[in-house]
């Protein structure tokens, strides 16, 4: 089981907490400006404003709240500049870590990352040290009691999926970004409920994770990042194996 499979379940457990809610909705909203202000306020023609669109409405934002976005974020004016800064490291075991921040301010927010990594033991890199390491797909997990394994395989085979793995709980299903339309609206045709729906970025390779205080210490560090306002998304490629995962708390 990739890292970012384990990450992305647990992400995902995250937004659903109403503590956290009003936080995720503030960071897709900052990718909803971006993505009109750059592409302009119609999804149809703006595939990165509809890949935030679709964020948006994962995490149950309100329509309100995403159409008031698109209007900011096209609408010019005295919107913020956001620049993309990518932050590349090592955590414990070198686990290769990339945070994605969106920022107004980057001599603001590399101090600040960098001291996020050095409290959890782990070190902010040079550019382009692991970024190497992961390529973009598109994910799309769908839990395991809601279809059966082969008509889903048929599915989304036939659909330009790569991969289907069962990892407990969920299928996680892999493809090349340009399949990952055409793959979400083939499954969400079948009324087969989606748990996650995303392009990510994913590993090449893993390292593996066999004892709780490294992995506490990893996934501690993966969840302040999540936490930092101008970080948008965390990728690492870390393997916890299941029982040592279960045991972890953060």
């Amino acid at each position: 089981m990739s890292g970012h499979s384990h990450w992305a379940g647990i992400k995902h457990k995250k937004a659903a907490n109403d503590a956290k809610r009003g936080k995720v909705w503030s960071k897709i909203a900052r990718i909803i400006i971006v993505a009109a202000k750059s592409g302009g306020p119609d999804p149809s023609q703006n595939l990165s404003l509809r890949y935030a669109i679709d964020k948006g409405k994962q995490a149950n934002m309100p329509k309100d709240t995403i159409e008031k976005a698109v209007k900011k974020g096209a609408g010019g004016g005295d919107t913020v500049a956001f620049v993309t800064v990518l932050y590349e490291g090592y955590a414990h075991g070198g686990v290769a870590i990339m945070a994605e921040a969106l920022t107004d301010n980057r001599h603001r927010t590399a101090p600040e990352i960098k001291k996020i990594f050095e409290r959890h033991g782990a070190s902010l890199g040079t550019s382009g040290c692991v970024n190497y390491i992961f390529h973009k797909k598109g994910l799309i997990t769908v839990p395991v009691k809601d279809v059966d394994e082969n008509n889903l395989m048929d599915i989304v085979l036939s659909a330009g999926a790569e991969d289907m793995q069962n990892i407990g709980e969920f299928y996680e299903i892999t493809c090349p970004p340009t399949a990952y339309e055409g793959l979400k609206k083939a499954i969400e045709e079948k009324k087969i409920p989606i748990q996650l729906a995303e392009i990510s970025m994913l590993p090449d390779n893993t390292v593996p994770v066999n004892d709780s205080e490294t992995a506490r210490k990893i996934l501690g560090l993966m969840d302040e990042l999540e936490e930092h306002d101008d970080i948008q998304n965390v990728y690492a490629n870390f393997n916890i194996p299941d029982e040592i995962l279960s045991k972890v708390q953060l």
